[in-house]
């Protein structure tokens, strides 16, 4: 049994112009509830994060948002949660939903996303945390993404002894099976590790 309790899901507060993306949040969100996993995520009713949250809640899964004080009008808290979180500024809502969270998936969004899930990874490439960073590769959303990470291991800007950690699929119903996998393998390298100097934020 795998120590994933909780998902964080990054994603816009916009639909996006191809249907595909709306009915890939509405998936996770289903699949996050029947697998009787937790949701957390931005807080917000609006676009792709409004989705995933509120199919999330559907099928039973509990959902924590968080969201900081000044986005609370501009992305339209959703206020049905089981948890609503306001924080005083981006780095702590970061933070939270790091903490709450036991691995992050990021789904198709813009600028905030793409930060969001690449701290996440540099946390992960500096020894910060070992949760699991799957990129769902939404009708090849993130590929310029992946491309550019190749360009930058090519380049020697990414050496191979510190290499970027994530997962990817196009695949939305194989998201929860890589996560657990990846936990599985995360429990049993630290209990055979017994690794020092990992932080909890």
């Amino acid at each position: 049994m795998t120590n994933l309790k909780s998902i964080c899901v990054y994603c816009g507060s916009s639909f996006g112009h191809d249907t595909v993306y709306l009915d890939a949040a509405r998936s996770v969100g289903r699949l996050i509830g029947e697998a009787g996993l937790s949701l957390v995520y931005g807080g917000g009713s609006v676009g792709l994060m409004g989705a995933v949250a509120k199919s999330a809640l559907d099928h039973g899964a509990q959902v924590t948002g968080i969201i900081p004080e000044f986005l609370e009008q501009r992305e339209v808290m959703l206020h049905e949660v089981n948890d609503l979180i306001v924080t005083r500024d981006m780095h702590e809502r970061k933070k939270l939903m790091f903490q709450k969270s036991d691995a992050f998936v990021a789904l198709p969004g813009g600028i905030g996303t793409l930060e969001e899930v690449v701290e996440m990874m540099t946390w992960a490439q500096l020894g910060q945390h070992r949760k699991p960073v799957l990129l769902a590769n939404i009708n090849s959303f993130w590929s310029p993404l992946l491309q550019l990470i190749d360009h930058m291991r090519n380049e020697a800007f990414i050496r191979p002894e510190q290499d970027v950690p994530y997962l990817v699929t196009e695949d939305i119903d194989s998201i929860i099976p890589m996560l657990e996998k990846a936990c599985l393998q995360r429990q049993v390298s630290e209990a055979l590790e017994a690794p020092a100097g990992l932080e909890n934020f």
